[in-house]
């Protein structure tokens, strides 16, 4: 038995005045489509010429599908005659689908990134709905249907065909898609509600796993799935989480848990083990730490609560460094410390207040340790570079006012009789100036 196709018999089995009819109906629809399509596009998308709006609504506008559509509904319900008529019946179809992968495709290009799952997920929609108006047009659809629906299991009272698989993942392919949607215009405007920051994101996680949720448990009634099936595979996947997942669980409760009670927020600079950064992201599972030298880390959140981590801008953002200097016994110290605190305050990153500290530190060996200490408020541009500039400018300072900076020196000391006594030194005792000292005494060169 040979499949003819319902868009052959359409144009075969119809007198020619009746094809011209129809072929004349469908001609004004898509006129009519393009010109009051081309208006709604120039008008909605505030398109500068009527070039760029009338290939917006051949290419990728919603105007001209809709507008054809409802012309066609118009004129097909205008008289009993028309509505028997095949071709304009097959019409119907065809320019719904061009409405539903257009609004598709504008949606995901309007609310996701290029690279997220959603605009693949709305490409596959639209690969799906054209290959099923394929087989429609060509009559194969029933017999498809009909072999799917011959391949079928029974889960307890429940009968599931291969055919009502497939209606499930379109179903749920389309209310996940029109969920995420949804979801992406309440987070953006609960990411504008004047609240803080992880309450924002606490809110949106939940409300993006509400919506799929919801929308999954609907697709599924939709195709007449009973749910209480689902409570078989619910207990098993409580034993998995229960033995299996317990460090992935962990990490999720323990990123909400980060979430509301507040002790990390995004743009907080911390300190995990030996890595120091910035909180670029609290997810659900990790937590993106970004360190001054634009390395990423990724954290699992249970790490976050279970270990010590230090936050260095939990009460105030701003992060106190220090350096050390030291300057000759011989220096009036107070001259040295009104000006090291002079010149640490001529760096742009350093806060004035609080004001940069200077004080003498320690009596080191052969020099005056002087500790200075200062505030910076942009702690995720990275300290070395501060760091460097206040130590260059306490340099350029002390030279200036010819505040000498010693090197390290040592005394060396000869017991008599334990070993060769330089004999040209008339003191038992030398200073020398040395490099890095090695730990040995050096003989004079005079010496035999």
């Amino acid at each position: 038995m040979l499949i003819e196709s319902p868009l052959v018999a359409a144009l075969v089995h119809q007198p020619p005045e009746v094809l011209r009819l129809q072929g004349g109906i469908l001609l004004g629809v898509v006129v009519l489509g393009a010109l009051l399509g081309t208006t709604l596009e120039k008008q909605i998308r505030r398109l500068p010429s009527w070039r760029m709006a009338w290939l917006a609504s051949w290419r990728y506008g919603l105007g001209f599908p809709f507008v054809a559509l409802l012309a066609l509904v118009l004129v097909r319900h205008g008289s009993h005659q028309l509505l028997t008529l095949p071709l304009l019946k097959l019409a119907l179809p065809v320019l719904g689908v061009l409405l539903l992968s257009r609004l598709a495709q504008a949606v995901s290009r309007l609310r996701f990134s290029k690279d997220s799952g959603a605009r693949y997920l709305a490409r596959v929609l639209s690969i799906g709905l054209w290959i099923t108006l394929a087989l429609h047009l060509a009559g194969i659809l029933p017999e498809i249907h009909e072999a799917l629906d011959a391949l079928s299991i029974t889960l307890g009272k429940q009968r599931l065909s291969g055919w009502t698989l497939l209606k499930g993942v379109a179903s749920i392919a389309v209310t996940l898609l029109l969920a995420l949607w949804v979801s992406s215009i309440l987070e953006t405007r609960l990411m504008r509600a004047p609240l803080d920051a992880s309450l924002r994101l606490v809110f949106t996680r939940l409300l993006r796993s509400a919506v799929l949720l919801v929308a999954i448990l609907t697709a599924l009634q939709m195709v007449g799935i009973d749910l209480t099936v689902l409570s078989v595979f619910g207990g098993a996947l409580g034993v998995g989480l229960g033995l299996g997942l317990q460090r992935i669980a962990a990490n999720y409760v323990s990123g909400f848990v980060i979430l509301l009670e507040r002790s990390l927020r995004v743009g907080d600079n911390v300190r995990v083990d030996a890595f120091q950064g910035q909180i670029i992201d609290i997810k659900t599972r990790y937590t993106l730490v970004r360190s001054a030298g634009g390395t990423d880390s990724i954290v699992p959140n249970e790490l976050l609560i279970s270990n010590r981590i230090e936050n260095l801008s939990y009460n105030d953002p701003n992060v106190w460094l220090s350096t050390t200097v030291g300057v000759a016994y011989d220096t009036d110290i107070d001259q040295a410390l009104a000006l090291i605190k002079e010149a640490v305050m001529t760096v742009p990153r350093v806060l004035h207040s609080p004001a940069p500290s200077a004080v003498l530190d320690t009596f080191g060996d052969s020099a005056l340790n002087i500790t200075v200490g200062y505030w910076i408020a942009d702690p995720e541009n990275g300290t070395l570079g501060v760091r460097g500039q206040v130590n260059l400018a306490i340099w350029h300072t002390l030279k200036a006012h010819d505040i000498e900076v010693p090197f390290p020196q040592r005394v060396v000391q000869w017991a008599p009789g334990a070993g060769t006594t330089p004999t040209p030194a008339p003191a038992p005792t030398a200073v020398v100036a040395s490099r890095p000292a090695t730990g040995r005494a050096e003989p004079d060169d005079g010496g035999d």
